[in-house]
């Protein structure tokens, strides 16, 4: 019995479906072994006090109404803003120490790491005392991140860090996650160390998509992602433009893969090699039509074929950050040419959601 409570959430991959989950389509991510941790306890007063020692930073604020940001991102105080407007009320103070080994700012979801492994330490220290099950700790997540700050992301990645492992996420009707048994080996993720400005990248991919979609439907009142099939793209030519027209196709062309992977990730025995295939396929499209790679993380991502990996792909919005690559054998190899390429390497492996520890032992 004790009164610290630790909570740990992982950052994410996201195989397949990436820039997909804004446009309400399938997404494949996994969770993977770089975590962040939170530990704390209750305090006397009503002070939420956060160290950030990664950051040489300290957060100080009183938990309680109004509770105004001071900055964006500002996710300490947005998620306490979020569970009170569902019923969860903070009364007395808490004091915490934030570590991670998620590089930051690089794609791998450090900061919905945060937000959930924040929400779920404040829903345990609630008056309420809660055990958010995943899909709602997600929930509440996404709008401690994404929703009070207007930005533009999806929530796969709130979803990632709550359920853990790999997850076929679908939001057509509504939103399900469905956890895929597979049995993945290692990947090697190589963080390049290029500055990326994530909300940037997803206005223009996002809104690019959706002013396609507005004007298909100024012609078409029934045109849906969904339904469009990339041989039926000659009728659109008169109604978009050249760039239009490749963006569509890549948009769906990444939903096919999307699909064929969850067929090949739901058969026995798994074909690992078709898996990295299908990863370097998917990358090529990113590259090539959402424009979202770099000189630096092409040099990483051959570098890592030519040592055995069987394929890979940048992750996340893209513009910089990390790549990674499936590499069941050679592992080892592909982690030196990544760091020969100029990038860091990391070997990680498919990993468990949000974790709590302490405090009772909570339910």
């Amino acid at each position: 019995m004790t009164d610290e409570l630790t909570v740990s959430a992982p950052g994410r991959i996201c195989l397949f479906g990436e820039h997909q989950d804004y446009l309400n389509l399938p997404v494949v991510p996994a969770a993977i072994s770089l975590r962040l941790t939170i530990s704390g306890t209750r305090r006397a007063d009503d002070w939420c006090v956060v160290t950030l020692p990664d950051l040489q930073a300290v957060e100080r604020f009183p938990l309680g109404s109004p509770l105004p940001y001071r900055h964006e991102k500002d996710y300490f105080r947005s998620a306490a803003v979020v569970l009170a407007r569902h019923g969860l009320t903070v009364g007395t103070g808490v004091e915490a120490t934030v570590r991670s080994a998620i590089p930051i700012n690089a794609g791998t979801s450090s900061s919905s790491a945060l937000a959930v492994a924040w929400v779920k330490f404040l829903a345990y220290m609630s008056d309420q005392h809660v055990a958010l099950p995943p899909l709602e700790l997600a929930r509440y997540a996404y709008e401690a991140e994404v929703v009070e700050f207007a930005e533009a992301g999806g929530i796969m990645d709130q979803c990632a860090a709550a359920f853990g492992g790999v997850l076929a996420i679908e939001f057509v009707p509504v939103l399900t996650v469905q956890p895929l048994r597979v049995d993945l080996k290692s990947f090697v993720l190589g963080d390049s160390h290029e500055p990326k400005d994530t909300q940037a990248i997803l206005s223009r991919v996002k809104n690019g998509v959706l002013e396609i979609v507005r004007k298909l439907r100024t012609i078409d009142s029934e045109f849906s992602l969904h339904h469009a099939h990339r041989s039926e793209l000659d009728r659109y030519k008169h109604a978009l433009t050249a760039e239009q027209l490749t963006l569509l196709d890549g948009t769906l062309r990444n939903f096919e893969l999307t699909q064929e992977a969850r067929t090949v990730l739901a058969t026995s025995p798994l074909n690992h090699r078709r898996i990295g295939e299908l990863l370097t396929e998917h990358h090529r499209v990113l590259r090539d039509v959402q424009r979202i790679s770099t000189p630096k993380i092409e040099r990483m991502l051959d570098a890592a074929l030519e040592a055995g990996a069987y394929g890979g792909k940048i992750n996340g919005s893209g513009g910089g950050g990390c790549m990674f690559a499936y590499a069941p054998e050679r592992t080892g190899n592909v982690v030196e040419a990544i760091e020969r390429a100029g990038g860091t390497a990391y070997v990680v492996h498919v990993d468990e959601g949000a974790t709590t520890h302490g405090f009772n032992e909570v339910p």
